[in-house]
């Protein structure tokens, strides 16, 4: 995309709205390098991250990312072996605990939002709690050494603070005995980082000690007590001993950093990203704009398209087609009718969507992917070339022909203006056959009346013009396409009092094709309004037959639920007498077979088991009596041996051993043998059932190892074994389990983290100690 059409369309004022919603340094650079992109699946996946941004902004407020300053310099420096001070430090504890906080964030989101781009930013994150943790317990957030960084500088800052309570002690002896006369002011201060008062000068010797400084009139001396210099003394080889141990503990932490720079510094990319997304959600929203629809064919369709930068309020939106029905459109109308924002408006919304950022236009618009967009827009003349406005038009136009492909768009705004107007007319012509012959899209701008048939009679050309009112003698700035527009001078003359016959004679003066042109104007205006009318009373028509639609649909759902209300309550009814009936009938039934067994023969056992039968055949089944469909699904989903179930309460599943009674089922879940409830078990799909798995892990005959080495495998390979693994140490009851995943890239190390942070069973989880291998184990209790 070249450069030149970026500063003439003012993309850099986005640019400019985009950087006052970043927050970190690495979101601010993203946002100086926003360049327009050529390629389609790349525009689609900058939008979908921006589509993500603009639902996480929408449902909890944007991605939690914090104000962070830039750590590439201080990487830079840790990396060839120097010592971080407290700020640079500090910065790095603010980009770990952000790392964690989005990380955490986006995992409770993962249950909530559906995203297309966002979770793949987030597996590119390193989590390293060990080390936020010891950052942020040493250096707070101005970057200062705290006193929990080590017990030794926990012991030297509590001498300290007893020392200079002794000698603040010492010292108020002077300040309010009867010492205090001699002095200039009743208080203790600090010259030289020692603790002195202020003596008066001609008391210098009543004191001792030494002088440490002087007032400008020499009429007060700064003097160190004799009684107070030992304590000095020892408080500043204190204060000594703080500096070393605060320069060692820098030492150490910088240390630390060192074998982290490459994932602190791809963290902070990413963190970055995640704000920079949060701009472009949030400029969109403050836009009111909407994501686009990409055109793989380089259709545009943009509706009720507005300017990014005029106010919203003002402005008057606008639809503009262009790529499928037509290659190019020719506008005009007079001055200040719109015509020259129609243009900007366009090119900057394409812009805008290549760039990947949501267009202020209504949902459903259509953006093409351009290889480039060219522009000839606004003043040309250039004093330092000696180009007169013509020829600066001119040399821009020859620039852009000769950089032209079928995949660009062009704007010309008034198109062969600047010079005698039947050669520029010619000149605007040939200029819009020469593009069209390229295959490139075009929109012209023109007043010349030559264009406007140009227009009508050229294929894949279309005529447009910018609406003006003659009743109001003023521009309403919207787009007409498909209509020409038309010389208003005679109207506006006449009605702002010109003579009649003034008038007539200048239209007696002007050719007839001139007059011919005018008049089918004219004519396509006049239908143009008459279709608009008959299209605003059919879209009544069509919204009264939806609402009366929708009406008889609400009134024939509430006729079905009744209707079935009274079916089920009609049963019920006929049920209970149903049953009253058959309480008869088992009575009577009852007494016949008591006769039967006191005189044998009179009455038939299955004549009794036929009239029982044929009376619980008269109870009605409300849900699946008559229905065969429903009957199906129900033998379709009984359960058989051998079958594979999803266990709802587990949220996992396992294949049917044997039936233990009515209401239970032995289930094979991985390893496990349980014994479950009917209820608790759905069928799954045949195709969808799942292999039987048993975990395999190293390890004697009472149970498996308590330790897991995942050191040299493949992330697949290594997350299989230690959901097995997982699954085995359970089994056997162990309370405490190490995983040894080593250093390396960190991306097994993560895995085993977000796995553990994700099983229920797992109580708590950390890394190993520094002996027992540090940060390449972890070390895991289960509840």
């Amino acid at each position: 995309m070249n450069n030149k059409i970026l500063k003439t369309l003012e993309f850099d004022r986005i640019q400019g709205a985009l950087s006052q919603l970043v927050v970190t340094a690495s979101g601010s650079a993203q946002v100086a390098k926003l360049t327009p992109s050529t390629d389609a699946a790349e525009v689609q996946e900058w939008l979908d991250e921006t589509a993500d941004g603009a639902s996480i902004l929408r449902l909890q407020g944007g991605i939690p990312v914090a104000q962070l300053e830039n750590i590439g310099p201080a990487l830079k420096r840790v990396k060839i072996g120097a010592v971080l001070n407290g700020t640079e430090l500090a910065s790095i504890t603010r980009v770990l605990r952000t790392v964690s906080r989005v990380d955490q964030f986006l995992e409770d989101l993962k249950e909530k939002l559906d995203l297309r781009r966002v979770y793949d930013l987030q597996n590119q994150l390193t989590v390293l709690p060990a080390l936020e943790r010891r950052l942020y317990t040493a250096i707070d957030e101005e970057g200062n050494v705290t006193d929990e960084a080590s017990p030794e500088l926990h012991g030297i800052r509590a001498q300290i603070k007893r020392l200079e309570s002794d000698i603040r002690s010492r010292m108020d002896q002077y300040t309010r005995g009867n010492s205090a006369k001699m002095l200039s002011d009743p208080l203790v201060t600090i010259r030289d980082d020692r603790y002195v008062i202020p003596v008066k000068a001609e008391y210098r010797h009543q004191f001792g000690g030494v002088v440490h400084d002087q007032s400008a009139t020499g009429q007060t001396l700064f003097i160190e007590p004799q009684a107070v210099v030992d304590m000095n003394n020892r408080l500043r080889e204190t204060t000594i001993k703080e500096q070393q141990e605060i320069a060692r503990i820098l030492a150490d932490l910088s240390n630390a950093v060192a074998p982290y720079v490459d994932a602190l510094a791809a963290d902070e990319a990413v963190v970055g990203h995640f704000d920079f997304i949060n701009a472009k959600a949030k400029y969109a929203r403050d836009l009111k704009a909407n994501e686009p629809q990409v055109s793989a064919a380089n259709h545009v369709d943009l509706l009720a398209a507005r300017h990014p930068l005029l106010d919203r309020r003002k402005v008057v939106p606008n639809r503009i087609t262009l790529g499928e029905d037509y290659q190019a459109i020719v506008v005009t109308g007079p001055n200040t009718g719109g015509k020259t924002i129609t243009l900007k408006t366009l090119g900057l919304l394409q812009l805008m969507g290549q760039a990947g950022l949501f267009v202020p236009a209504e949902e459903n618009s259509v953006i093409g992917v351009f290889s480039n967009v060219f522009a000839d827009i606004g003043d040309e003349q250039s004093i330092e070339q000696n180009l007169s406005t013509f020829s600066g038009h001119m040399a821009n136009i020859v620039t852009i022909l000769q950089a032209l492909d079928q995949r660009a768009l062009v704007l010309f705004d008034e198109l062969g203006a600047g010079t005698d107007p039947q050669e520029g007319a010619a000149l605007a012509i040939a200029i819009l056959d020469e593009v069209g012959a390229s295959g490139a899209e075009v929109v012209a701008t023109t007043h010349y009346p030559e264009l406007k048939l140009y227009g009508y009679n050229t294929p894949g050309t279309i005529n447009a013009s910018m609406e003006f009112d003659s009743d109001t003698l003023q521009p309403t700035y919207r787009l007409l396409i498909g209509v020409p527009g038309r010389s208003n001078a005679f109207d506006i003359s006449r009605r702002l009092g010109l003579d009649g016959s003034v008038v007539d004679r200048a239209k007696a003066l002007i050719a007839d094709d001139s007059h011919d042109l005018n008049n089918m104007i004219a004519d396509l205006e006049s239908q143009r309004k008459a279709a608009e009318i008959e299209y605003t009373e059919t879209r009544r028509q069509l919204e009264d037959a939806q609402a009366l639609h929708d009406q008889l649909q609400s009134a024939f759902d509430t006729f079905t639920r009744e209707r079935d209300q009274q079916l089920d309550k009609a049963k019920d009814q006929a049920n209970a007498l149903v049953e009253k009936a058959q309480e008869k009938a088992d009575k009577i039934i009852k007494d016949l077979r008591a006769m039967q067994l006191a005189h044998p023969g009179t009455i038939k056992e299955d004549q009794l088991i036929a009239a029982k039968s044929g009376l619980n055949a008269l109870h009605q089944d409300k849900a699946v009596r008559q229905n065969k469909v429903l009957r199906r699904e129900k033998a379709k989903q009984a359960l058989h041996v051998g079958d594979a179930v999803r266990v709802l309460s587990y949220q996992n599943d396992g294949v049917l051993l044997e039936q233990v009674d009515a209401d239970h089922w032995d289930v094979q879940m991985g390893v496990i043998r349980m014994k479950l409830p009917t209820a608790d078990l759905e069928k799954a799909q045949a195709e969808a059932a799942p292999k039987r798995r048993i975990a395999t892990v190293s390890g004697g005959a009472s149970g498996p190892s308590t330790t897991l080495d995942l050191r040299g495998k493949r992330y697949e390979e290594a997350m299989t074994e230690l959901d097995r693994y997982i699954d085995a140490a359970l089994l056997a009851n162990y309370q405490q389990v190490t995983i040894i995943h080593g250093l390396g890239t960190g991306a097994i190390r993560n895995g085993v983290t977000q796995y553990l942070r994700r099983n229920k069973q797992v109580k708590k989880f950390g890394f190993a100690p520094q002996n027992a291998g540090g940060s390449g184990a972890t070390i895991v209790q289960f509840k």
